[in-house]
């Protein structure tokens, strides 16, 4: 039996050491919450400690990551991390960062920025009850402070729609944020009634009391249809007199002197003593197959350039050439209708695919994953931070999200899109009605900013098929490879310009127009690709030959392929594009030729101000259409 008071205090002194010595960190949020975590480690959870991605295991996720010291500090009392390994934190190198990421292999996620955690235990909530139906428990300890965050609230709302009575929420309210009182300081029945208006049952306890704790969590069993959520009143900087409750301690280390006063505080601490954790009711492979850890031999994203890990991706996880919808040259289809097709196609012969959508799935088609496999198809409604932080947690238990929704909308989710790499998420993010070309909708509903915002994340994968064949093939492509991926894909019905034969991989590019007296390249993607050829043959007509090339891969960008190309049409190149100049794909192939004075290019963009009308008119207006690739193109070659 463990001794939780015991237990508790060398937690303490461990969250005081390890920050004394790193000179930083948040050992006052920590100590806010050890009483509960260390009753919730040591007298609750069910974990294997040898094999952190058993699929059985109970899960936490602390979404308040600035609360590290005590994520540590206990598993350093369950055996997990020596005393050595401690004086490591904060230290450059060390996987005891002062937020964690998957370098630690006990982190189930990145965290640290505020609002997050619940959502991702949403997602391995959802995964527990309905897709691996195993009988796990998922805890997630929130800051009071971040429950100001609207993220909070999506997660609570869809929580108690799908009825996860297996996730249970912790609420450390200890009063105080970073720069003053919280909004609703000790008020802890406030915080149970906003969880209740959301449908979750609500428990309020006193977060120091080893009673109250043992009760509640004898009570949080998964056998309610509710989610459930502990609010437990605590006192920021716990069992040290002169930081309990006191303003202007958040983020700041003791000094030594101080420590060496806290520690006298402590009393008697048994160093000897270490917390046995419960194992899972039964063993069960981890995600994917893998009976280690995930992180276990594999390098870090922090630790290897962001190009080394985009050459590393491609390794298939399924074959998935069957099934796959067949579309004639000339045909007019849509790509986003063409993800539809192809998503449900894969979902036939890959069970680990789960599809989340925006309440919008009869615009992106996700509908047809969803009628033909409604067990793994999950409607998320008008929330995208959360839809993003749940298709983490799915893809930390071994799925493969796709994600979609309108492009534009994927921007209020991009705090979420970021940490997903830094937990080494393996999501795909699905953008339909991209650009202009949507029409009448306007500005509001146009992503014009969508592939920028996708090309700056670490490791991603940036794609926007130009047809229907190719978007079903780079979907394909998309599920076989590891990390974070965008398809973007478009409203309006355009014509296949591809075999269905074709072959697409990450990284390439497609030359769809060339003779040998090319004078000049454009690299086009998407609905503007169509505009280019069109542009082309007319110019052809004129006497005026150009290369068309097909930059469906826009990060990483073929390089080899377009450098070729723009040396054989004398070093001019034009880029078109559906998307502001800023971060789109003209500013990917810029960076091609940063070093090459030799090279001119020009950049056709969104450079006006869009509005409502017709899809061409919008495309002429803003000069990415045939006519202003044509007018470009002339101009250039006679200036």
């Amino acid at each position: 039996m463990n001794d939780i008071e015991k237990l508790a205090k060398l937690v303490r002194f461990n969250i005081l050491k390890m920050t004394t010595d790193a000179g930083s960190g948040h050992p006052t949020s920590s100590l806010s919450a050890t009483d509960i975590m260390v009753a919730l480690f040591f007298g609750k959870m069910r974990f294997d400690l040898e094999n952190p991605q058993n699929s059985n295991n109970d899960r936490v996720i602390f979404s308040k990551g600035h609360a590290s010291p005590l994520f540590y500090a206990l598993w350093a009392v369950a055996g997990a991390i020596s005393a050595d390994e401690l004086k490591t934190y904060r230290k450059f190198g060390s996987g005891l960062e002062g937020h964690p990421t998957s370098r630690f292999k006990y982190a189930e996620a990145a965290t640290g920025s505020l609002g997050q955690g619940l959502s991702i235990g949403v997602g391995m909530a959802i995964n527990g009850k309905y897709l691996d139906k195993l009988d796990y428990l998922t805890y997630v300890l929130m800051g009071d402070s971040e429950t100001a965050e609207g993220s909070v609230w999506e997660a609570a709302e869809i929580a108690s729609y799908y009825k996860l009575s297996n996730l249970v929420a912790i609420v450390d309210v200890n009063r105080l944020g970073q720069s003053g009182e919280t909004m609703l300081g000790w008020d802890t029945d406030k915080y149970a009634k906003r969880f209740e208006a959301f449908s979750w049952e609500a428990h309020v306890i006193d977060g120091h009391d080893l009673d109250q704790i043992a009760a509640v969590f004898a009570k949080v069993d998964g056998k309610s249809e509710k989610p459930q959520v502990i609010i437990a009143k605590t006192i920021k900087g716990k069992g040290v007199s002169f930081l309990e409750n006191k303003e202007g301690w958040h983020g700041k280390a003791l000094s030594k002197e101080d420590f060496e006063k806290a520690v006298e505080e402590l009393g008697e601490i048994d160093f000897k003593i270490r917390g046995k954790i419960a194992g899972p009711v039964s063993s069960v492979v981890g995600p994917a197959g893998k009976t280690g850890p995930v992180s276990s031999g594999s390098p870090s994203p922090q630790s290897v350039p962001e190009t080394e890990i985009l050459s590393s991706m491609g390794a298939p996880l399924a074959a998935t050439r069957t099934r796959a919808p067949i579309y004639k040259i000339g045909e007019e289809v849509a790509t986003r209708k063409a993800y539809g097709e192809a998503i449900a196609a894969l979902g036939d012969i890959n069970q680990d695919i789960v599809v989340l959508d925006g309440e919008v799935k009869n615009s992106t088609f996700a509908e047809i994953f969803k009628e033909r496999h409604p067990e793994r198809f999950f409607e998320m409604f008008i929330a995208e931070q959360n839809m993003a932080g749940a298709a983490l947690g799915l893809s930390k238990r071994g799925k493969i999200p796709f994600a979609s929704t309108f492009a534009t909308f994927w921007t209020r989710a991009f705090d979420q899109i970021r940490m997903s790499a830094y937990s080494r998420g393996n999501i795909k993010f699905v953008g339909s009605h991209a650009g202009v070309s949507i029409g009448e909708d306007g500005p509001s509903q146009m992503g014009l900013e969508d592939i920028a915002m996708f090309r700056s994340v670490f490791g991603s994968i940036v794609l926007c098929p130009g047809d229907a064949n190719a978007c079903v093939r780079l979907v394909q492509e998309a599920a076989n490879t590891e990390g974070i991926i965008y398809i973007r894909t478009n409203r309006p019905a355009t014509p296949v310009i591809y075999k269905n034969s074709e072959e697409f991989k990450i990284g390439g590019s497609k030359v769809v127009r060339s003779t040998k007296s090319d004078k000049l390249t454009v690299v086009s993607c998407g609905v503007t690709l169509l505009e280019a050829i069109k542009a082309a043959e007319e110019l052809h007509g004129e006497g005026i030959n150009i290369r068309v090339i097909d930059a469906y891969s826009i990060k990483p960008i073929d390089a080899d392929g377009i450098g070729k190309a723009v040396k054989e049409t004398g070093n001019l190149l034009i880029t078109v594009e559906d998307h502001y100049p800023q971060g789109g794909l003209g500013d990917a192939v810029l960076e091609i030729f940063a070093t090459d004075d030799k090279v001119k290019i020009f950049k056709l963009a969104v450079l006006k101000m869009p509005m409502s009308g017709k899809g061409n008119e919008l495309l002429d207006y803003e000069g990415i259409s045939k006519s202003g690739i044509a007018k470009k193109v002339r101009q250039v070659l006679n200036p």
